[in-house]
């Protein structure tokens, strides 16, 4: 017998796979055809399942699955929010990281761009890599989804907020300035091409920028962020 139920909480893929395999574990399901658009699954069962039961076989409070789309408001999380609601978090960052670079470089002397990008590129992959490492495993699963190479190379996921903290400490110590800044613009140019191929076809995934600590949407504001990094270094570079 196959039942169609509604599930809440679901933002992006990586939730689709942790509800799919949620449930087919449970000797009773057979099969759980996720849909993320359109919040419903449609489970192929042995015996029919209360919500209760289908709700403890979830494992989580996060997703909430019941056969009728409930009359109560949308969670706070859930409701719909305003572009600065929503990338507040990312804004804060890069105005804290330019002001603050801003004062140290002009510290001791006149205004110099090269080690202002320098500092704020320091500051943004030690910043970004540290979010991502509050949870690898939940960056790893949402990065997958969009990543060219992650999606082919899954350890890729989990490689890739060292490969941030790596650029973050060389950008922070001078070390080999030729080195990192094209280091910097072969991995950050890659990256972007998932993100823009991802926005190109309007798929609705969370962005992983920021690990999976915060829930941001990808936009034309994650392509800009990625091809920010490639372009600083860039100039960087020209300019050695």
């Amino acid at each position: 017998m196959i039942h169609t139920y509604k599930v809440s909480g679901m933002t992006c893929n990586g939730c689709v796979a942790s509800v799919k395999k949620a449930l087919e574990a449970h000797p009773a399901i057979s099969e759980a055809a996720v849909s993320l658009e359109s919040g419903e699954v449609k489970l192929t069962m042995d015996k029919h399942l209360s919500d209760q039961a289908l709700q403890k076989a979830l494992g989580t409070e996060k997703y909430r699955i019941h056969t009728d789309e409930p009359a109560e408001v949308k969670a706070p999380d859930q409701a719909e929010k305003s572009w600065l609601e929503t990338y507040k978090p990312l804004l804060l960052i890069f105005f804290f990281l330019a002001g603050t670079n801003f004062l140290i470089v002009t510290r001791h002397g006149p205004f110099d761009l090269t080690d202002w990008m320098s500092g704020f590129m320091a500051g943004f992959f030690l910043v970004f890599s540290f979010f991502k490492f509050l949870d690898l495993r939940g960056f790893a699963e949402s990065y997958r989804m969009y990543d060219l190479l992650a999606k082919r190379v899954p350890v890729y996921g989990y490689i890739y907020p060292f490969i941030e903290l790596g650029l973050g400490i060389a950008y922070l110590s001078g070390f080999n300035p030729a080195i990192t800044y094209s280091v910097t613009i072969i991995v950050m140019g890659f990256s972007s091409l998932g993100v823009i191929q991802s926005v190109l076809n309007k798929k609705q995934i969370r962005c992983a920028c920021l690990g999976a600590v915060f829930n941001l949407p990808m936009s034309t504001v994650t392509i800009i962020e990625d091809l920010l990094m490639v372009g600083m270094a860039g100039w960087m570079l020209y300019s050695m």
